[in-house]
């Protein structure tokens, strides 16, 4: 009886994954099945469910809660979306790369980008300890929740960028070649618009002093995502320059 080969890709070792070792996730994606599935989201689940935990904590633990179950949900439907359009994008681009394949390669990315939110728990479970709580004064408050709201955005940002730059080598072993970073812009351009609308129908994840506490918003569907971090930038400048 022949023994199982000792080098196997090291495709669900988080190690790899984050050093991004793009010949064994290339070897991982193309021999897909659902347990690989189960582990990224797995990674998906743990990583941004503690990073919505820790930051949904400085409005109240309840807040925390409902926090550490919607940004994994948020996440792993805006992997979804993004894979289908991929899927349909990278044909135009120049790039064989079949629905199966594309749902792999994003997934992977997204667990990459949980894992380092997941790191950053810690981070922000200090800045909930510093930043002023939802108990202080009503402009101290606002402050503190801008803070947070915005600390929220560039966090989740930075942590999608660097997973989906640092898996550009996967696109090239998958066929990509030349063709790679236009697909790669393309992902981070569906990840920016889908995934912040989506957040923003799924709010809140920090929640507002003078609000209570609550799972969904009551007008979810109202506004959007991109207006209420341009009104939290005006405040917060308009606090800190008085």
């Amino acid at each position: 009886m022949s023994e199982a080969p000792t080098n196997a890709p090291p495709f669900f070792q988080l190690g790899g994954l984050l050093r991004g070792e793009t010949a064994g996730l290339a070897k991982g994606i193309t021999a897909w099945n659902q347990q690989k599935t189960n582990h990224l989201i797995l990674v998906i689940v743990l990583g941004s469910g503690a990073f919505g935990g820790a930051i949904g904590s400085w409005r109240a633990l309840e807040q925390g809660l409902w926090a550490a179950i919607k940004l994994p949900l948020v996440l792993i439907a805006t992997a979804g979306g993004n894979a289908l359009i991929n899927a349909m994008l990278a044909p135009l681009l120049g790039i064989n790369l079949r629905m199966r394949e594309s749902f792999a390669a994003v997934l992977a990315s997204f667990a990459f980008a949980a894992a380092i939110l997941g790191a950053f728990s810690p981070v922000m479970l200090f800045l909930v300890w510093n930043v002023s709580p939802p108990g202080a004064g009503t402009a101290q408050a606002t402050a503190g929740h801008g803070v947070m709201l915005l600390t929220l955005v560039v966090t989740i940002a930075f942590a999608g960028v660097v997973a989906n730059v640092r898996l550009l080598g996967l696109l090239r072993q998958l066929g990509g070649g030349a063709a790679a970073p236009g697909l790669l812009l393309a992902w981070l351009t569906i990840n920016l618009l889908l995934g912040s609308q989506l957040s923003w129908i799924a709010r809140p994840f920090i929640g507002r002093a003078d609000q209570p506490v609550r799972f969904f918003e009551s007008e979810a569907l109202h506004g959007n995502f991109f207006e209420e971090v341009a009104r939290v930038v005006g405040e917060l400048w308009t606090h800190f320059l008085h």
